[in-house]
């Protein structure tokens, strides 16, 4: 099904549109809950350590890509709003070719510079060995996210958030049952937990590509429109590298603090391991919800709807922050209990950091989810620029914060927990006053 979401009761659009959005991305995190939950209660610490810094990697270089792929969809959505088939044809031509090609050349860096990012990650002897298998078969999976990506984003983008989710259930589905068996019941150890999730990227991967030649080709290029064009190339570029730009700035200060986390050992390692994962689940509602309120903005900035994008920044704002506390107060009451699912409730240690993590940085989602939306914001009105502002802004302070006050021996750890909402509400206060600036000029433009 295809929303125009130029049209209709903006509240009630946003989330018929976000909830599939939100649901697929929930089960996409199945991918690495389940490695972290059947890792951690089969394999151990070590080996949970292991996998948790490894995602961190992972996420990191999914970003790149994921930030090309949401670029383009921006632009998508803009042509969608105007009507243009022509160039919305042209535009997915052009970016599938160079998402594509930037993904081929990730793949075979990551297995070049493998060593020396395992350096640059001050990974610990114990876990090395079991990280390093984990990496070398989970980046054979890398083509088959981009290709998951791009077309889920050109979907969305378009008006489609729903099939999306058949195939991340699908996929969800069969890596959870391959982890079981990898793992609990086969001799795979850490390698199986990876090859799992490879599968399981492949099936995704290959079933929305299939689906979308065989089900939306209104939207695919002809071969009057497999043609290089300067104009088209150039719109992509400006929205998709600084998008690009962002995802992987904010990732790579994300990738810096596990550095950090890493030289304090494998129980804080481990730790922040399961944590992340209960705190990327969270608030991944309403990072989903700002990618469906950036296509509303996006249609709507393309159809020349300027009041329109106004009311529902403010309904957005609302359901966003409403959400954010409800979410935060469950995580700080129910922290401890969310530890043990992933660990051992016999590595007490392991628990206790984990909680002290969620209850510092857990009671602040408010905060993300604001900056979530402000992303998606100045990516539809194509000013994608100052995303990358509010990113430098929120993961500088935080990088710089985590550096500096867990290097105090009365803070440690509590540092780098505490650098992070920081961070947030001063790129949301920063993102906020420019909105208003444009809002007050009337300098939105086309």
């Amino acid at each position: 099904m295809y929303r125009d979401l130029t049209k209709g009761r903006i509240g009630s659009t946003l989330i018929l549109f976000a909830l599939p959005m939100i649901a697929g991305n929930l089960l996409q995190q199945f991918y690495n809950i389940a490695d972290t939950l059947i890792v951690g209660q089969v394999l151990g610490r070590d080996a949970l350590a292991a996998v948790g810094s490894a995602y961190t990697l992972m996420t990191f270089l999914t970003s790149i890509f994921l930030g090309l792929c949401m670029g383009s969809g921006a632009l998508f959505s803009i042509y969608q709003g105007r009507g243009d088939t022509a160039s919305l044809k042209s535009s997915i031509f052009h970016a599938f070719c160079l998402i594509m090609s930037v993904t081929v050349v990730i793949n075979i860096a990551v297995y070049a510079f493998i060593r020396p990012i395992m350096i640059f990650l001050r990974v610990p002897d114990e876990v090395y060995a079991g990280m390093r298998l984990y990496l070398l078969i989970v980046f054979a999976g890398i083509p088959a996210t981009s290709l998951y990506n791009f077309f889920s984003c050109m979907l969305r983008a378009l008006g489609n958030s729903s099939a999306p989710l058949i195939f991340l259930a699908v996929s969800a589905v069969l890596n959870i049952a391959l982890d079981i068996l990898f793992v609990a019941v086969l001799p795979f150890g850490i390698g199986g937990a990876a090859l799992a999730t490879v599968i399981a990227q492949y099936v995704s991967g290959i079933g929305i590509a299939v689906y979308v030649l065989i089900k939306c080709r209104t939207f695919l290029p002809g071969k009057s429109d497999r043609h290089f064009e300067m104009a088209i190339l150039k719109e992509i570029l400006n929205l998709s590298s600084l998008t690009c730009l962002q995802q992987s700035v904010m990732n790579f200060g994300i990738l810096m603090v596990q550095g950090l986390v890493n030289s304090f050992g494998t129980v804080v390692m481990a730790a922040f391991a399961a944590a992340v994962k209960i705190d990327t689940f969270a608030y991944l509602p309403v990072q989903d919800f700002g990618n469906a309120y950036s296509t509303f903005v996006a249609q709507n900035f393309g159809a020349g709807e300027q009041d329109r994008i106004r009311r529902g920044t403010k309904t957005a704002f609302v359901m966003s922050g409403i959400f954010s506390l409800i979410i935060s107060a469950a995580v700080f009451i129910f922290a401890a209990p969310l530890m043990r699912i992933f660990i051992d409730a016999t590595e007490m240690q392991v628990i206790a950091a984990g909680v002290h993590y969620l209850r510092i940085e857990g009671a602040f989602y408010i905060g993300i989810g604001f900056l979530f939306l402000l992303y998606g914001y100045y990516r539809a009105i194509k000013r994608a620029g100052m995303s990358v502002v509010l990113t430098v802004i929120s993961l500088g302070t935080r990088v710089l914060l985590a550096y500096a006050l867990s290097a105090i021996n009365s803070i440690g750890v509590t540092g780098i927990w505490a650098a992070i909402p920081i961070g947030w509400f001063l790129a949301d206060v920063t993102g906020l006053v420019y909105m208003k600036f444009l809002s007050s000029n009337k300098s939105l433009g086309k």
